[in-house]
């Protein structure tokens, strides 16, 4: 298991301590509609692997479509910190520009996946 990392927002109201599944190695981009306009990147973290250390009080959930996605924010700065996966509602994305020391060249280019075509938005 990799050790834990330090995540913060821009403003610093929110901290996380995140155990990630892979290090950087998941880091992907998901062309939906609300991810390519968000344009930061995650990595995989298990549902147990993300702990607030502060700022509870000031993260926002944003969630839409299907609603099995729930996108979490700073109200203050408006920094995605990470989200429960639509793709893998067992884990969730955090947002690769937050962990501290964490720099664009350490992970790009970043694969995309296809978050357009979801089997969960498909009409039965």
């Amino acid at each position: 298991m990799n050790a834990p990392v330090k995540t913060t927002c821009h403003c610093g109201a929110v901290e996380l301590r995140v155990t990630l599944s892979d290090g950087l190695n998941t880091a992907r981009r998901c062309d939906c509609s609300f991810c390519r306009r968000r344009g930061a990147p995650a990595v995989s973290a298990p549902l147990g692997g993300i702990e607030v250390v502060k700022g509870s009080d000031v993260l926002t959930t944003y969630s839409f479509n299907t609603h099995t996605a729930k996108h979490h924010f700073c109200s203050v700065c408006g920094i995605y910190m990470y989200h429960q996966r639509r793709s893998n509602p067992n884990e969730y994305g955090v947002n690769v520009y937050t962990i501290e020391g964490v720099l664009p060249a350490d992970v790009e280019p970043v694969r995309w996946v296809d978050g357009v075509n979801h089997p969960s938005d498909r009409q039965g």
